[in-house]
């Protein structure tokens, strides 16, 4: 099967800037389902196996779809690397899903995709964005959450965040890059603003889509009760917990196999199986 890899796609959102974008899918005159894929907190589209992932979901007949948020640090020229640590800093949930928005508007255009399966897939952070899309957006009906938070509320509490408020930023050390991350008190400011829509667990239990809830229960950076928290929300969804997985279910920065790694590719096929199941 020969699939077609259209790379770093510049797309523009006039709310936010312009970003980058991959779609992969096979050669086919037919319509295919529309998976967009939604990074989380300190991730990027081509962070470790997610390219091999995309291209598992090509093979099985997916239009795939991965972006860049347009503030999480990389840039138009430098989509690997957090470059950009003030776009970083100026981040906020509002721009992320407007990103959401424009990703969504400009692929379901697209003469090879079905508009009328269009699937969202979320890890972590990203999975609390897509929980929310999904509940704005009707055209969505398929909602995969992967090592998803169950809440957007994760701010510093008490005397650290009178401290952010007064200092007007704080930092976080990226373990992988060494690098100094800045959090601009505009983050915390447009939660407050937005803190009805911005809320996960009513948005999951609004979501109209069919729900695939994915976890490792070894997830050291979103405990798993997030997942069963958000089942518990959407007793129509699907949960489906991976023994021994980590929060990236074995993948990492950079990733040189040439394959999955095992707990990832069980996600992949459990995902493809899904929408298979409830979309085809």
């Amino acid at each position: 099967m020969k699939l077609i890899k259209n790379l770093n796609i510049k797309l523009e959102n006039p709310e936010t800037r312009k970003f980058l974008a991959d779609a992969i899918y096979p050669e086919t005159n037919e319509k295919l389902p529309l998976v967009i894929f939604v990074h989380g907190y300190k991730g990027y589209k081509d962070w470790g196996a997610w390219n091999l992932m995309a291209e598992k979901f090509a093979e099985a007949g997916f239009f795939f779809v991965k972006f860049n948020s347009s503030h999480n640090g990389t840039t138009v020229e430098d989509p690997h690397n957090f470059g950009d640590l003030e776009a970083f800093g100026n981040n906020n949930y509002s721009k992320e899903l407007s990103d959401l928005g424009v990703v969504i508007d400009h692929f379901v255009k697209n003469p090879n995709v079905d508009d009328q399966k269009i699937i969202l897939m979320g890890h972590s952070r990203g999975g609390g964005i897509s929980i929310i899309k999904t509940c704005e957006d009707e055209r969505i009906n398929g909602l995969i959450t992967l090592a998803s938070v169950d809440t957007l509320e994760r701010f510093p509490k008490d005397e650290a965040l009178e401290n952010w408020k007064k200092e007007g930023v704080y930092y976080v050390l990226n373990g992988r890059t060494k690098q100094e991350m800045p959090h601009y008190y505009q983050f915390y400011e447009d939660f407050e603003k937005n803190v009805h829509r911005f809320d996960v667990e009513r948005a999951t239990e609004m979501a109209k889509a069919y729900v695939l809830i994915i976890h490792g229960t070894h997830d050291e950076s979103v405990s798993v009760k997030n997942a069963e928290h958000l089942h518990i929300l959407n007793p129509n969804s699907e949960l489906f917990l991976v023994e021994n997985a980590d929060h990236t279910f074995g993948s990492k920065e950079p990733w040189t196999e040439k394959f999955l790694p095992n707990n990832l590719n069980i996600v992949t096929e459990k995902c493809i199986d899904f929408i298979n199941k409830n979309m085809r």
